[in-house]
């Protein structure tokens, strides 16, 4: 069992950056791959990106590759999830998530474990 809490989301403007992060609890956050997935009003939650267990291995949506880039600390069981260049599309609130596979950290419905979600909202 592990616990995931978000925070570091807030209200920027179009171009700013923005760093989230997500502090796991319980079993360490080494022995899970970590993704974050976003979800705006009146969509369906959408995968943005996922780390595995060393930290080695990313994977990226293509709406947030080369703008959002994820990296872990082990060593203080939290991911991280650094955002630049916002856009207004980028608002919602996002979440992160863990699972033993890579594969199934992706998908939303696969993922065993959510942290409660932190807002960002990108004002033009």
């Amino acid at each position: 069992q592990v616990q995931l809490v978000e925070s570091g989301g807030g209200l920027v403007q179009v171009g700013d950056s923005l760093r989230l992060s997500c502090a796991a609890s319980g079993r360490t956050s080494g022995s899970y791959v970590v993704a974050w997935f976003r979800q705006a009003p009146g969509k369906e939650r959408e995968f943005v990106g996922a780390i595995s267990r060393s930290g080695i291995g990313t994977a990226y949506a293509d709406s947030v590759k080369g703008r959002f880039t994820i990296s872990r600390d082990n060593a203080k069981n939290t991911v991280y999830l650094q955002m630049n260049s916002l856009k207004p599309e980028d608002t919602a609130v996002y979440y992160c998530a863990a699972d033993y596979s890579f594969t199934k950290a992706t998908i939303p419905s696969e993922c065993d474990y959510w942290g409660q979600g932190t807002q960002v909202t990108v004002s033009s």
